[in-house]
């Protein structure tokens, strides 16, 4: 799977790592049916997950976390799965102030979802992040469902961080689940 136009200036952009892992990632997706996408499985054996079992369990958490360890910004496998628990991950920044590589949480029916800043519009954030329609993708999520953002602790903050301004092309995604 390729990245929609609208997002292929994604590819030029020197980092942050967390950006570059998820890219890594575009278009991972579950396995139709009873099968597990051994991809999604080998990322939780990598965080040494044991209890994970199947990609049928909400897994932007494990995605996030797979990102986040990769990129040299590891946070706490006992919390990782736990969407709302990334609310909690480096530094408080304040809605309005979101960038490039940010860590966005959602509240959503049955709990919440975890993505990276990509972008956004006047009332969306283009969110790329895992089960995204079963998939590693880009989607737009409606601010109002904010939760927190979240900026990973940087030693030396990449001169790319910067806010992204995008067109609201797309429809709105409800239930990431």
């Amino acid at each position: 799977m390729t990245l929609p136009d609208q997002y292929k200036w994604l590819l030029q952009e020197p980092g942050p790592k967390m950006v570059l892992e998820f890219l890594k990632l575009y278009g991972t997706h579950e396995t139709p049916g009873t099968a597990n996408n051994p991809v999604i499985m080998s990322w939780a054996k990598e965080l040494n997950i044991s209890w994970y079992e199947n990609d049928a369990t909400p897994w932007c958490g494990l995605e996030m976390g797979i990102v986040a360890k990769r990129a040299g910004h590891p946070f706490d496998p006992n919390k990782l799965l736990s969407a709302l628990a990334w609310a909690n991950y480096g530094v408080h920044v304040d809605a309005d102030k979101a960038m490039l590589g940010d860590v966005l949480v959602f509240q959503r029916t049955g709990g919440g979802h975890v993505t990276l800043y990509i972008g956004e519009d006047s009332e969306a954030f283009h969110c790329g992040g895992g089960n995204q329609s079963d998939q590693v993708d880009i989607a737009r999520i409606a601010k109002s469902r904010g939760y927190a953002v979240r900026r990973p602790i940087y030693t030396e903050q990449p001169p790319n961080v910067r806010k992204i301004i995008l067109s609201s092309t797309g429809a709105l995604s409800t239930n990431e689940a």
